[in-house]
């Protein structure tokens, strides 16, 4: 059990959640209105007031603030209580309380989350008291927090190895089939992969994780592909000093399709699994591509390099070719792959790109009920000549300054058969600043979003999306 948590049987104190609508009333009903008046505690989101009692601690109130209830109202609460107290949600006379809970464990539990692999946070949290019903939402906790720890890793100490070794730890726990592609058989069958990774001291591999559910080997497939660049200079296309201060998160594609594969495994969902993770270092170095080389893909396709920074989608090229020949249900990638996306949406919306619009309706819908939130943009052929060549069959960059994203969207599709439900997930993986439940550094941007969307499409067996494509 994570240490933010504490089992039903421990001893708790009350932590009341209250509206401005309910605030009013509670302070009537209870002694200590008068010193919650005083206090001028007015159930703002987030608010906190601790309670006295003759013993000392009587228990705590939080604010929901005005509309729908949010996590965020309990993310800062681990460590605006006091350490190491326990305390159990008590939501009397709020509408539904269940949903409220699920919530407030989810706050809670994000709201927790300190990276302690080299310094040792400075107190321990405050426990929230929680029971069976709740496994669920710690489970999605505890892959959060995998995921938030991978992409805070610095890269000396998360490279391509640790980051396959990672992967192939999650199989075995879990009962999968692993694969770890390096060397020659990289270069053959990874031909992308291994031109972006060359350049490195640390060699590139390629990560096959292969599990199948209890429905058996005629389960629909789900396939999964990551960008897992562990660090990005950009190559010969240097990034400034400033942009590189965050390319240790370059692989937070990889870290988020771990955590979706995590989730997947660890419910038994009755599907069979086909994870691809693309474990490279984009560095200079005598071996390293330059800007103009002519690579192949796993695909047969040649790709001119326009810039050696634009690398994560020829990562992604062969990851793609490959989980697409296995005819997948559903085929969805994960990428911090262009700046493009945050200058568009920021860093909080994860950029969504989608052939089908059921499938796009369905993660939009579930991603704003998760507090996970995604925005849709369009895979535009109109701008597909952009990515022309004259010596290759494509560019991997475009020859014009907009939409940076759409068209390495437009690249990918390149790489995907037509007919084919496929997602591309364009992805910022990080807080830039700390927030309740969103501490700075690492975030599964997007996990929950599409872990929740999965488990409503097949956990009852439900049937594939009807297929109706963006008008272009």
């Amino acid at each position: 059990m994570l240490a933010c948590f504490a089992p039903t049987e421990t001893p708790a104190l009350p932590l009341v959640p209250l509206t401005p609508e309910t605030l009013p009333g509670w302070r009537a009903a209870h002694p200590l209105g008068p010193f919650v008046a005083a206090a001028g505690f007015a159930a703002k989101a987030g608010e906190a007031l601790i309670l006295p009692s003759e013993n000392g601690l009587g228990g705590a109130l939080v604010g929901l603030g005005e509309g729908p209830a949010s996590p965020w109202s309990f993310g800062g609460l681990p460590f605006a209580l006091p350490p190491d107290t326990v305390w159990r949600l008590t939501p009397d006379g709020l509408a539904n309380p269940s949903s409220l809970r699920g919530k407030a464990v989810l706050g809670w539990g994000l709201g927790a989350y300190r990276y302690a692999r080299f310094k040792a946070p400075a107190r321990a949290p405050a426990r929230l008291i929680v029971d069976a019903a709740d496994e669920p939402v710690v489970t999605e906790i505890e892959a959060t927090w995998r995921v938030r720890d991978l992409i805070n890793h610095p890269a000396s100490h998360l490279g391509p190895k640790e980051l396959a070794e990672a992967a192939v730890a999650l199989g075995r726990r879990l009962g999968a089939s692993v694969e770890v592609v390096r060397g020659e058989a990289l270069a053959q069958g990874y031909p992308a992969v291994a031109a972006v990774g060359r350049g490195s001291a640390r060699p590139p591999c390629v990560v096959r994780l292969a599990w199948t559910g209890p429905a058996g080997p005629e389960a629909p497939l789900i396939a999964l592909c990551g960008k897992g660049v562990v660090f990005d200079t950009g190559g010969y296309d240097l990034k400034p000093a400033q942009a590189m201060l965050q390319m240790k998160k370059d692989m937070a594609g990889a870290a988020v399709a771990l955590g979706v594969a995590e989730l997947i495994m660890r419910a038994g969902l009755p599907v069979r699994l086909l994870l691809l993770i693309g474990a490279v270092e984009n560095a200079i170095g005598a071996q390293a591509m330059r800007p103009r080389d002519v690579i192949r893909t796993r695909k047969g396709l040649t790709v001119e390099v326009g810039n050696t920074d634009a690398e994560g989608r020829l990562v992604l090229a062969d990851l793609l070719a490959e989980a697409d020949a296995a005819s997948p249900d559903l085929l969805i990638d994960f990428a911090t792959l262009t700046g493009a996306a945050r200058v568009a949406l920021g860093p909080d919306l994860v950029a969504l790109f989608a052939r089908r619009d059921a499938t796009a309706d369905a993660l939009l819908r579930v991603g704003a009920e998760a507090e996970d939130p995604l925005w849709r943009l369009p895979i535009w052929s109109g701008y597909a000549s952009w990515l022309d060549s004259e010596v290759a069959d494509l560019g991997n960059v475009s020859s014009r300054p907009h939409a940076g994203a759409i068209v390495a969207a437009s690249f990918l599709d390149r790489f995907v058969s037509a007919d084919r439900d496929w997602v591309h997930l364009d992805l910022y993986g990080w807080n830039d600043s700390a927030r309740p439940g969103r501490p700075e550094g690492g975030e599964a941007t997007g996990m929950r979003a599409v872990w929740r969307t999965l488990l409503s499409r097949y956990a009852r067996g439900s049937s594939t999306p009807p297929s109706r494509s963006v008008p272009a």
